[in-house]
């Protein structure tokens, strides 16, 4: 790829998002030894595999792809399609609520690459500002609940329930399988807690809770606050009653009505989820949105997903670190309570901050607001003689209409405005932030009422006592200049890709381009319920049967599925599909699920929730499938085989030449194959995994399709499947297109709105673009291990010496012999201005690196003279120059404040310290703390806002 084609005398798009031009490349390829990068592809990739491409570049299956298109273009394309969408007023509710986005978060947060391009805070040093920020939104989380620890987020407000349920499951143990759903929870949510008690064996009640619970013993109960109808219940009695005969109490708590309302922890649950969509978060037809979890104290080590914590630096001085069970589905595998590796960490700032903007008394007049406008539509319809069902409500009023419902509801269209058909006697109508006066008497005019003049006979809905946003995160920041500032120096203290390339293995870390981005602030994608009617969102449904029409193309499976709103969610779409075709079929007793040693932890985590039987198949020395202990686990189980797993290229970043032989083994037994897409960036345009053997992948449209990671989340993970297991996709109750079985996300097609991100770069990319993309990744991998390998050896590589798109760089031979660990090198590496690589995964002791093809040579060299410097610096500590507990690396991040000292005591000297390649080598980044101490942070557990005393 020469960066000199020009197209209408502008640069094409592939050559913008490539780093390396075509003299670059060849520079690289010199080094690896090949002569082009379709030797590259030939020498790394087993023949077997490998797709055969037209004479003008495009694979086999990218052929439907149109031309690539540019910026310019695609942007105008994506407009269309907007401007074919309909913004009707939603009045529909049922977990999803327009709200006002204030421009100062719009602008320094979504729009913001130092926010939006972060990776999760694997590196806290370099991640304060972050992790300030969901300590906040953990403390937000906490105080409206009232319970005491809330997790970093989870991924909507409906898998937020099912974690809840496996939560009590685990936690009430000793009270049986039943748990009791009640009867006006929404109904997305109790769809997702079907899916999810069925392979665990949980028995789902569900009844009207309101009156008391069913006969029988149960673990848990899980009810709505207020519930999908609108209604108010006071559920102290219920909580006395389940506490009573041993179950605990899960409430799903809308974050607004709890400022009037009384909280969870005050009525005496155990657990409470939800959503923060309405603070500040756009509905964008279902996602991406923060859902949240918080349980009392008992339960802190029950508490899914991830958890920030306070703990100290080397100097004494407070830091956030992610804490507790941080990945612990890597480290448990099948025994993980939970298959959540990451959470919706832009979401949960947005959520985070709009409380701080707002603050106590903020989010309380916007209540009082909501709430005086549901007020107005039940006395305008009473007057009117309609039957208002509920007497207590907060923003949610259901109206009995018998017979009536449907032409309420087309009055309304006509007038601009969604309601929601309840049945055919029964319609509800939800107020939210951004709903006027005038809305309100449009909808009652379409009931043929008028607002009313008396006040609301009702019971007093305000029940709250506890206080709640009192720390000052959530008092200062009352002005724009203050937002602003603040927010800027939270993003100051992190390092994004708007900073440094991010060589993060396995986690693809490539560019996000503004072009691709630009789309997903559109108000005609922003502002769409999920439920609306489908003729309102004719853009976005086209623009999503585009997209599962490319990445079946891309990936040579015939259906996807776009619901799985996460990576994890994915993987356990795909295992429920398999089990369901598996049952369809009578082979009941298929429920093994063979997993490599070498898996990412969330295979088996995802198998054990998919109610599956882990066997772990061993890996040879060289890190590949080891086929002869396959072969004979296969024979062992051979009847009960359900799927294998696997990740390809495989976790240590080589193409198994052995991977056609693998995935007949399992298909001979009538097992199916499960083929990992965590490396896809490896194989867009090379090799499709549903024609070498794949029954199902799951993809990671924020690794290779450039959503980008948002520091921890927003993510997509479409699960892509073979014909026969097309059936058992995801499906949806409120969504009449899909089927009603094994929903997985709440919203019918998951995160939605950042869908136009994907879809732009595939556009702009075209066949050719993507093809070279990932032969770009490969050469920048391969120049890496070459320049790097004598430093570091290279840990595996594939039968010509190739690696993929990442490699491992061993580092356990030079822990043994200078004490200097991975560890050293990675903090290391931010006095050099860079992102550590991943660390000790998938080997304890060593570095991942993933280049992508978004770095240019300059920024790839530049982190292998940094790497070489460290190693001489290792070097120093192994021959005794320098001790091993007083060593740059061992002092390493060195923040300004630890250089400015009079005495300076270390054997090695500040500029050392601070400018290892001299002043001129990069822009220097300053780490805001020193090195943390995890223990610390394990052992004193602190899960909200330190108070101001703890700054002094």
């Amino acid at each position: 790829m020469s960066g000199s084609s020009h197209d209408h005398h502008q640069f094409r798009f592939a050559d913008r998002h490539i780093g390396p031009d075509g003299a670059e490349v060849a520079t690289m390829l010199e080094v690896v030894g090949v002569g082009s990068l379709d030797e590259l592809a030939e020498k790394a990739l087993p023949a077997g595999i490998l797709d055969t491409v037209t004479i003008d570049g495009v694979a086999p299956g990218l052929e439907q792809l149109p031309p690539p298109a540019t910026e310019e273009h695609a942007l105008a394309e994506l407009r269309a399609m907007a401007d074919s969408n309909t913004i009707a007023v939603s009045m529909i509710g049922q977990g999803y609520f327009d709200t006002l986005t204030p421009p100062v978060l719009k602008r320094n947060i979504l729009e913001n690459p130092a926010w939006y391009t972060a990776y999760t805070p694997y590196q806290p040093e370099i991640s304060q500002g972050r992790l300030e920020a969901l300590l906040n939104f953990q403390t937000m989380v906490e105080d409206l609940t009232g319970l005491d620890i809330a997790n970093a987020s989870m991924l909507d407000e409906g898998t937020a329930a099912a974690e809840a349920m496996t939560l009590m499951h685990r936690a009430a143990k000793g009270s049986g399988n039943r748990l009791a759903v009640d009867v006006d929870v929404y109904r997305q949510t109790a769809a997702i807690i079907e899916t999810r008690a069925k392979p665990l064996g949980i028995d789902v009640v569900t009844a009207d809770l309101r009156n008391g619970l069913p006969d029988g013993e149960f673990f848990g109960v899980i009810v709505q606050l207020p519930g999908a109808s609108g209604v108010v219940t006071d559920w102290s009695k219920l909580v006395e009653q389940a506490h009573d005969c041993g179950a605990l109490v899960a409430v799903g708590a809308d974050l607004l009505a709890m400022t009037l309302v009384a909280a969870p922890g005050e009525l005496g649950a155990d657990v409470a989820f939800g959503t923060t969509q309405r603070f500040g978060v756009p509905m964008g037809f279902g996602g991406p949105h923060a859902g949240y979890l918080a349980v009392g104290t008992k339960y802190a080590r029950q508490l899914p997903g991830r958890l920030v914590g306070v703990s100290v630096d080397a100097d004494g001085s407070v830091a956030y670190r992610l804490a507790l069970q941080t990945r612990e589905q890597h480290i448990r595998r099948d025994k993980a309570t939970s298959n959540i590796c990451t959470a919706q960490v832009l979401l949960a700032v947005m959520a985070a901050m709009y409380a701080s903007y707002h603050g106590a008394d903020g989010l309380t007049a916007i209540a009082h607001r909501v709430h005086g406008h549901a007020l107005a539509v039940a006395m305008g319809l009473k007057e009117a003689g309609v039957e208002v069902v509920h007497d207590a409500f907060f923003d949610t009023v259901l109206a009995r209409v018998p017979g009536r419902a449907a032409d309420v509801q087309a009055a309304a269209k006509a007038r601009g405005i969604n309601v929601w058909l309840v049945d055919a006697d029964h319609v509800s109508v939800s107020c939210d932030e951004a709903t006027s006066a005038h809305h309100v008497e449009d909808v009652l005019a379409a009931f043929g009422a008028q607002r009313g003049g008396h006040h609301w006979a009702g019971p007093e809905i305000a029940t709250r006592t506890t206080p709640f946003l009192t720390h000052p995160a959530f008092t200062r920041y009352r002005t724009e200049t203050e937002m602003m500032r603040y927010l800027r120096s939270l993003a100051d203290k992190d390092i994004a890709l708007d900073r440094s390339m991010i060589p993060l293995g396995s986690c693809t870390m490539k560019l996000n381009a503004a072009a691709e981005m630009e789309s997903i602030t559109w108000p005609e994608f922003g502002k769409q319920h999920p439920f609306a009617p489908a003729s309102d969102t004719p853009g976005l449904r086209t623009l999503i049967a585009d997209l599962e029409r490319w990445l079946t193309g891309v990936t040579g499976y015939d259906s996807v599925s776009l619901q799985p709103n996460a990576g994890s969610q994915g993987e356990y779409a795909g295992l429920l599909a398999i089990q369901a075709y598996h049952l369809s079929r009578g082979e009941v007793q298929r429920n093994i699920c063979l997993i490599p040693s070498s898996a990412h932890g969330t295979n088996a985590a995802s198998a054990a929730l998919a109610g599956m039987k882990v066997v772990v198949v061993a890996c040879r020395d060289n890190g590949d499938v080891d086929l002869d202990d396959l072969r004979s686990k296969v024979a062992e189980h051979a009847d009960s085989v359900a799927a294998l797993m696997i990740t390809y290229p495989s976790t240590h970043g080589v193409y198994e030449h052995d991977v056609a032989d693998i995935c007949a083994a399992v298909h001979d037994v009538g097992g199916q194959v499960y083929v990992d897409g965590a490396n896809l960036n490896a194989l867009v345009g090379l090799a499709r995994p549903g024609r070498f053997g794949g029954d199902v992948s799951h993809l990671n449209l924020h690794k290779t399709f450039c959503i980008p990671h948002g520091g921890g989340g927003p993510g997509v993970g479409p699960v892509a499947v073979r014909e026969h297991l097309a059936p058992f996709l995801p499906g949806h109750p409120l969504a009449d297109e899909l089927g009603d079985d094994y929903t997985v996300s709440a919203a019918p097609y998951g995160s939605a709105s950042i869908l136009p991100i994907t879809w732009a770069y595939i556009r702009m990319m075209g066949a050719p673009g993507l093809r070279a993309a990932t032969l770009t990744a490969m050469a920048s991998a391969n120049y890496i291990a070459r320049r790097l390998d004598e430093y570091y050896p290279v840990l595996y590589t594939g039968e010509n010496g190739m690696v993929a798109h990442e490699c491992i760089l061993d580092l356990r031979g030079i822990t043994k012999d200078t004490g200097v660990t991975v560890d050293d090198v990675a903090k290391r590496l931010a006095d050099y201005g860079f992102h550590a690589p991943t660390m000790s995964f998938p080997v304890a002791g060593t570095l991942m690196v993933e280049p992508t093809e978004s770095e240019s040579l300059a920024e790839v060299d530049a982190f292998c003279d940094a790497m070489i410097a460290i190693r001489r610096e290792i070097d120093k500590v192994g021959s005794g120059a320098w001790p091993v507990d007083d060593n740059p690396l061992r002092g390493a991040p060195h923040t300004a404040e630890s250089l400015l000292v009079d005495e300076w005591t270390h054997p090695y000297t500040r500029e050392q310290a601070a400018y290892p390649l001299g002043k001129g080598f990069r822009p220097k980044v300053w780490p805001p703390v020193r090195r943390i101490d995890q223990a610390y942070g394990d052992r004193n557990l602190v899960c909200s806002c330190p108070p101001v005393e703890a700054f002094a």
